[in-house]
């Protein structure tokens, strides 16, 4: 079964740019890859310009003339539906605010928000206030 999430960066008009992401989308998998691997701005804003992930890995891309797709990925890169699959409508979302961005993510487990140089974590199944994600494994 699936761990569902969505993974988003703040704009500077406050609106939330994000994708979904169909697995392992608990604070243990992809939140310490957020938080070790994207740490700026604008890889953030790439791996978001390529939309929905099947899976969220270290790389967003292979290196070098790797064969990638998504019946036979890359080790540690990210597999998108877009991309790797070549479906069509996975494109990343742009929600108003918080609020919107909340609403249209209640089917995921997580949320992810990237916003001011941190990471916030929200857990739906909480009070769905974001916490930082950092301090989501010292809670534990």
């Amino acid at each position: 079964m699936s761990t569902r999430s969505r993974i988003g960066m703040v704009n500077e008009d406050g609106s939330i740019t994000s994708v979904y992401c169909h697995w392992d989308g608990y604070p243990s998998h992809n939140g310490v890859l957020l938080l070790e691997n994207y740490k700026e701005r604008e890889k953030i804003g790439m791996l978001l310009s390529l939309g929905d992930l099947s899976y969220l890995a270290p790389k967003i891309a292979p290196e070098g003339n790797s064969v990638h797709t998504f019946d036979s990925p890359t080790d540690g890169v990210c597999v998108f539906y877009g991309r790797d699959r070549k479906e069509k409508g996975t494109e990343c979302k742009v929600s108003a605010n918080l609020k919107e961005f909340i609403q249209m993510s209640d089917w995921c487990d997580y949320l992810y928000i990237f916003e001011a140089g941190e990471w916030f974590v929200i857990t739906m199944d909480g009070d769905k206030k974001p916490g930082k994600l950092s301090a989501y494994f010292l809670e534990e």
